[in-house]
């Protein structure tokens, strides 16, 4: 594996919890680290805090707002034009439930259920953008974090225009990106790009814990922890395909292992981004 000073690593959602912590260790170890967030002026105060708290002037920034298609692309565009490879891409941003007693359906900018696109399109689309400047870096590697909250994608209604709750939508948004990885790494060379899919830690200390269930079990450092390893652990170079619950592998919802769900959900996906 690469030494992470010669490696040039993509964050999304890296301005709170999680993602800023893992884009501020990284930087910390020397890793070029390229921050995404929604937010323009959040954004430019997380890139001048990573790089004072970690002495690394090697921070990058782009914005994008994942309820957007045109956004995503536009970023991915913008990461292409200033870099000539990537070496780690982690996909890390991502929408809750909701806040407690306050769920309802909602839609993206392109009409689709919010958190199916927010989770899954649109790191999904991401990350097939972004796959040429990953097989320059090879051997490079995709995080996807995931949860262990999955639950089984009804294809009759994935948009849930049907019996809508926020904690369904969440968790079908998630099973979908482990799918997605499943069937991505099936496509991919191990020796080129690895792409693996993680949950992270239960209900961590971070904002989208807080506003769903008004607490937490435990410290953002697990989360933290958990991703650097999936993205710099010399002992996974090769590994790919898998599901970590933290940095142990283990075993996701079964429709993920299911081949025929996986290609119905990949073929939908394509079509619904305009792959």
């Amino acid at each position: 594996m690469k030494r992470l000073e010669d490696q040039t690593i993509l964050v999304t959602g890296a301005t709170d919890g999680i993602g800023k912590g893992t884009a501020a260790e990284l930087a910390r170890r020397g890793a070029f680290v390229l921050l995404h967030g929604r937010d323009a002026g959040r954004l430019a105060q997380t890139q001048r805090d990573i790089a004072k708290e970690t002495g690394n002037p090697q921070i990058g920034s782009y914005q994008a707002d994942f309820a957007s298609l045109a956004d995503v692309r536009a970023l991915a565009g913008a990461v292409e034009r200033e870099h000539d490879r990537l070496d780690v891409l982690i996909n890390n941003a991502g929408i809750g439930r909701g806040r407690r007693g306050e769920q309802h359906r909602e839609e993206s900018a392109d009409g689709f259920e919010l958190r199916f696109q927010v989770n899954h399109l649109a790191p999904f689309l991401l990350t097939h953008l972004l796959l040429p400047l990953l097989r320059a870096a090879a051997p490079a590697r995709i995080v996807n974090v995931a949860s262990a909250g999955q639950t089984p994608i009804d294809f009759d209604d994935v948009m849930l225009e049907r019996d809508y709750d926020g904690t369904r939508a969440y968790c079908q948004s998630k099973l979908a990106m482990v799918m997605a990885t499943f069937d991505l790494a099936e496509r991919l060379d191990p020796g080129q790009i690895t792409v693996n899919a993680l949950h992270p830690g239960t209900l961590l200390d971070t904002k989208m814990v807080r506003e769903a269930w008004g607490g937490a079990q435990g410290p953002v450092e697990t989360g933290i922890d958990s991703e650097v390893h999936l993205a710099a652990a010399p002992e996974l170079d090769g590994i790919s395909g898998q599901y970590f619950h933290e940095k142990r592998r283990s075993r996701a919802d079964s429709q993920a292992y299911d081949e025929q769900a996986r290609r119905r959900l990949v073929a939908l996906s394509e079509r619904l981004i305009g792959l």
